[in-house]
């Protein structure tokens, strides 16, 4: 009965956004209860859940969003941003935009937390949109997204990656061989069949877009139209705030898979002190270019946007810890064990399934890929497909619809000023193609291996 009522829990907050125009965070809180209740976890323990979700989340992405909200806020009042894309745009061209951001999002890039990794994206999508067209906007955050998921669950050191490895018991050596090729490739495939998906009335600016993103792309296309301050620093320069903290988390990242890592790397490759260096390092540089009352305007913008992003994100993480609490797992766990003899094709099937299926109930495409490999690493040795193939298996499903019940499609959603129709006609659409489009090429590895 878990999986009826979580389905139902899912669709109820589906609905009230979506049709009722219901805010997000009573829609996802009324869902949370509702399934805690009906699913048996009981009055107090379904509170404690959703009370003990938020905190978690918080605990784990609230001051990466604060800081990372924080640099960009900076980073845009000096220009940095527009700099960024004329840059872009002269190395790759407006069409080749799409793909370059979701091949460096899927192979340069998994090392860092993905949250934060969409915090910074976000600005750039923003700022490109509309020298890329008319449907700029939606095309480069379906870009971003496709990127950033398929390097977190395919490529070395993402963290999804890492824990299926870990679970499975796969050298993390042949994964990185196979996982280099399939991440990116994903993330190409799925760009290009969401840009053709683009060429139809696929997308209404009027309601899949916030009326903010309307005007930018407005104020963009005007070359007159008032800008932020040129600090008139090189663009090096003025993107060191994010550079500096990208290259202390990926090197901590390094660091700790390679077995050389040290306290002072480990403190350093944190992401909350690498994000609030780079904060420093934004907040001097604005400081000494900008004033000190562009830069308290800009800091005081971004911490506005920040409350509304965190209050919807954690109740993102509420909802996905009510679904853990009904024991969904132990459902999933008996499936599979029943199938253990199957031929390759339905294992393969299988795995993605329950890795699917555990994605649109609990929201989080770690959580799902950890579950789902620990729900059958009991059974692998049993399996007539190499545990390689059955990781990354795992991996394709675990990306699959991310949509409303994830803390990461509010971030995504408020970042890229995307209305909730907008942010699942985007982020749910490419994480659907790029898992259905990473399947078929698990398969053929799993008749060759």
């Amino acid at each position: 009965m878990e999986v009826l009522h979580t389905t139902i829990a899912i669709v109820l907050a589906i609905g009230l956004i979506i049709w009722l125009k219901v805010d997000p965070v009573i829609s996802l809180i009324i869902a949370s209860l509702y399934l805690g209740l009906a699913a048996g976890v009981g009055f107090a323990e379904t509170v404690e859940a959703i009370t003990v979700g938020f905190g978690d989340i918080m605990a784990k992405v609230g001051l990466l969003i604060g800081f990372g909200v924080a640099i960009g806020a900076l980073l845009h009042s000096m220009g940095a941003f527009r700099k960024l894309v004329h840059a872009l745009l002269r190395l790759v061209g407006p069409r080749r935009l799409p793909y370059a951001l979701a091949t460096a999002l899927s192979t340069v890039f998994p090392s860092i937390y993905v949250d934060v990794q969409v915090v910074l994206a976000a600005p750039i999508a923003r700022t490109s949109a509309p020298h890329v067209g008319r449907l700029g906007l939606p095309l480069l955050a379906g870009a971003i997204g496709t990127g950033i998921l398929a390097g977190y669950v395919f490529v070395i050191p993402g963290l999804a990656a890492l824990a299926i490895t870990a679970q499975l018991g796969i050298s993390i050596g042949s994964w990185l061989v196979y996982g280099f090729i399939l991440g990116p490739l994903t993330a190409i495939v799925t760009t290009l069949l969401f840009a053709l998906l683009l060429r139809t009335r696929y997308w209404n600016a009027e309601t899949d877009e916030e009326p903010e993103a309307r005007e930018a792309e407005k104020e963009t296309l005007d070359e007159d139209a008032p800008e932020a301050v040129d600090a008139g620093l090189p663009l090096a320069v003025l993107l060191l705030p994010i550079l500096v903290p990208l290259v202390l988390i990926a090197f901590g990242a390094i660091a700790d898979v390679a077995d050389f890592s040290t306290p002072f790397i480990a403190f350093l490759g944190n992401a909350t002190v690498a994000l609030f260096i780079g904060l420093v390092g934004a907040y001097v540089l604005s400081r000494w270019k900008a004033g000190a009352h562009l830069t308290d305007e800009a800091l005081s913008n971004g911490f506005k946007t920040t409350g509304e992003i965190l209050l919807i994100t954690g109740i993102g993480g509420s909802l996905g810890a009510v679904i853990e609490a009904t024991g969904l797992g132990d459902t999933l766990a008996d499936l599979f064990s029943a199938d253990s003899g199957a031929p390759v094709v339905v294992t393969i099937l299988l795995a993605w399934f329950i890795a699917a299926l555990l994605h649109l109930a609990i929201g989080s495409v770690s959580v799902a890929a950890i579950a789902a490999a620990g729900i059958i690493a009991p059974v692998v040795g049993s399996l007539d497909v190499a545990p390689l193939v059955i990781g990354l298996a795992i991996a394709s499903g675990s990306m699959f619809a991310l949509q409303v019940n994830s803390n990461f499609f509010w971030m995504f959603k408020s970042l890229l000023n995307l209305t909730t129709s907008g942010a699942l006609k985007t982020m749910t659409m490419v994480t659907s193609i790029a898992s259905l489009v990473s399947l078929p090429p698990v398969i053929v590895l799993a008749l060759v291996l």
